[in-house]
């Protein structure tokens, strides 16, 4: 009789899970810089499946947000103070903004800033110790004081994403990477908790169930009350529906690339559940 023995998830939020986390995120980068390198004037210009963005879009958008990181960390360690966070339903129009003031630069400009820029945040980023990475604060535009561990998880959500988006603008419909995928999974969770639309989920409660395969997966059970989302890792099976994804549809549906995960159970109340978060 043999045993299959699941291995043991990374815990990237706390100090022991920071290597591999910088090691996932250095690899997505490389990616980008890959697909980025490779474009002309032409493909420049492409648009992604990031339906509002061109290529050149997407690594203006990674320029505003790396060099607002720099600029937040500089912020705190200089115990400065900082503007009241601007919150998340707006955050898509405005990222839309930042990322489209760069078009009037050009191709090597631009991908020339995001490197340099880019270079300095991760000095930032090797340097934390144990303590900084869930202990000192750094305040986000958007979502106010965070531990410093969530910037580098925000790079890899942009580095992966957006590489998806570009490559499936260019035609290439690929999936994340295993390592991307499976190091996302559990932000993605968050991520669903901060994009709840007050509106859809106004009298509305409801427990659902999501699986999640693969070495790293399980089953969590989710509920909605009072427009608050909570989780946990549980059983599912007496939930009224279950949604199961592959890691990388899990990640692609919570960040609405498309509506992934096949839904077993109550078909009215799938439905609703995906109408329930807006896009960021």
């Amino acid at each position: 009789m043999s045993v299959e023995v699941r291995p043991a998830r990374v815990n990237t939020m706390a100090p022991e899970g920071k290597d591999h986390l910088l090691r996932v995120v250095r690899r997505e980068r490389q990616t980008f810089y890959d697909l980025i390198d490779g474009t002309d004037d032409e493909t420049w210009k492409t648009p992604t499946a990031c339906t509002e963005w061109e290529v050149r879009d997407q690594v203006g958008h990674l320029v505003d947000v790396t060099e607002g990181y720099l600029e937040r960390f500089a912020l705190a360690r200089a115990k400065q103070p900082f503007p009241d966070p601007l919150g998340l339903p707006g955050m898509a129009k405005m990222l839309d903004a930042g990322s489209k003031r760069f078009r009037t630069a050009s191709r090597p400009q631009l991908i020339a800033r995001l490197k340099a820029s880019s270079d300095k945040l991760y000095e930032i980023f090797d340097a934390l110790t144990p303590e900084q990475w869930t202990s000192e604060m750094i305040p986000h535009v958007y979502m106010g004081p965070l531990p410093t561990m969530i910037y580098p998880a925000f790079q890899l959500i942009d580095y992966a994403v957006h590489s998806w988006d570009i490559r499936a603008g260019l035609g290439q419909m690929q999936p994340l990477t295993e390592d991307a995928a499976n190091t996302l999974m559990p932000y993605m969770f968050i991520v669903l908790q901060v994009t709840v639309d007050p509106e859809q989920a106004k009298g509305f409660d409801a427990t659902w169930g999501v699986r999640i395969s693969g070495d790293q997966g399980g089953s969590w059970k989710l509920q909605l009350k009072n427009g608050a989302l909570t989780y946990e890792e549980a059983s599912v099976a007496a939930s009224p529906v279950v949604f199961n994804f592959d890691p990388n549809d899990w990640v692609l549906t919570a960040y609405q690339r498309f509506p992934g995960g096949a839904a077993i159970g109550d078909r009215e109340l799938a439905y609703r559940i995906r109408r329930l978060f807006f896009k960021i």
